[in-house]
Parts: structure tokens; C-alpha cells; sequence
């Protein structure tokens, strides 16, 4: 332990220094190629993933901008979590399959050299094993890199032997603190997150997620 002396002008560079000593500071992820790269491989990406939902590929400004979006953050990005958000049916949850398809397909390794793959679940089954299996809940909960698809849809709360439960805002604020690598998809708008989880987590969004708002109507119709 450093000892300070009473009176002695601190050394702020080497007292920094020493207090970060054995903590673990996690780089942000992003993948070692150019965005004009990123940006064709995601496209590429996100027309896999509508011709196997046997489904035509239809370009427009709108998707090429959000597409752009993502792949900015994959490779410049300072935040370790990406925000998709918009009305049902207009490509988000199409966009983050394909984020997490294409790390997937790269097949990129870890300082431990452990492949770097995305995990998807849908927030109702945060919800349900939260309540019903904890111990997978905690696993899910530390995954590395992690897509949450349909926040929202889950209920806020739940009910577990007079215990009020709150997962996805358990799940997110453990991610927060961690600095892992999410991915979320939402039908709400932001101030509707606010509204549904509270402050606490509405500022911890706008701290770690970088966010791309869809405001182009369904492609279902």
C-alpha cells in the first residue's frame, strides 16, 4: 500500500496508476477491418438474413444509413452497447442478426484464444429463467457478447415468492458495470424505456449504447 504523507503534493499520474492496479479494464470490441469493409460484409449480412426468411431484398437510403450505423460502431465505436429502436417489423431484429451472424462467421479470438461468438435471447426468456433458473440466468447474464432481442415485451416486473424480481434491469446493469459487448433490440422509444425500467437504467443506456433509431415503417405489410 502507497504510504501518503500529510502535507506531501500528490502525484495524481501514479496514484491513477496504482489504484487501477488489478482491475480489469476491458477493451472495447471491434473488428480489425476498414468501415467501407464492415459495411459491405453487414450488407451482405443482412441480405443473407432476408433470403433465408425466404423474403426479398429490397435496398433503400434508410437501411443503407442504419447498415452505415453499424458499422461505424463495430469498428470506431467507444461504446460497448448498440441500441436498435422503432416500430415492429422494420428491420431491427433483421440488422442484429446479421451483426451477430457476421462476428460469428469471422470467428475471431479472444486473448485466451476462445472464439468470440454473439449469443441471442429474447427478453421474455430473460424474464422466465430469471424466475425459473437462475443459475442459467447468471450465465447468460456474463455472457462476453450478448443480443437481447424484443426488450420490452417482457414484463418489468416479476413475481418469485413475494420477491419482486426485475431481470432485463438486473441483466443490463451487471452488463453496464462489466462493460460487455450488448446488443438490444426494442419497439420502445427511448423515453419509453424510461418510463418502463426507470432512470437509473435510461442513463446507464445512454452511457454504454450507441443508438440507432429505425424510422421507417414495417416491411411485412
Amino acid at each position: 500500500m502507497l504510504q501518503i504523507e500529510k502535507g506531501v503534493k500528490i502525484n495524481v499520474e501514479d496514484l491513477k496508476s496504482r489504484l487501477l492496479q488489478g482491475r480489469i479494464t476491458r477493451e472495447t470490441f471491434k473488428l480489425p477491418y476498414e468501415e467501407s469493409q464492415v459495411k459491405d460484409m453487414l450488407s451482405a449480412s443482412y441480405m443473407a438474413e432476408v433470403e433465408y426468411r425466404h423474403r426479398r431484398f429490397n435496398p433503400n437510403p434508410e437501411l443503407e444509413n442504419q447498415i452505415a450505423k453499424a458499422a461505424r460502431w463495430l469498428t470506431k465505436q467507444d461504446r460497448f452497447g448498440i441500441l436498435l429502436c422503432g416500430v415492429p417489423g422494420n428491420g431491427k431484429t433483421t440488422l442484429m442478426l446479421a451483426i451477430r451472424s457476421l462476428i460469428n462467421y469471422l470467428d475471431m479470438k479472444d486473448a485466451y484464444n476462445e472464439s468470440m461468438t454473439v449469443f441471442r435471447i429474447d427478453a421474455r426468456e430473460i424474464a422466465r429463467l430469471n424466475k425459473d433458473d437462475f443459475a442459467k440466468f447468471e450465465k447468460i447474464r456474463s455472457k462476453k457478447m450478448l443480443a437481447i432481442d424484443d426488450m420490452g415485451l417482457e414484463p418489468a416486473e416479476v413475481m418469485d415468492y413475494g420477491n419482486i424480481l426485475n431481470p432485463v434491469v438486473d441483466l443490463l446493469s451487471y452488463r453496464y458495470d462489466e462493460q460487455l459487448f450488448t446488443i438490444v433490440t426494442t419497439n420502445l422509444k427511448p423515453e419509453e424505456i424510461r418510463q418502463k425500467y426507470g432512470d437509473r437504467i435510461a442513463d446507464r443506456f445512454n452511457e454504454m449504447m450507441e443508438r440507432i433509431i429505425f424510422y421507417n415503417g414495417s416491411y411485412r405489410g
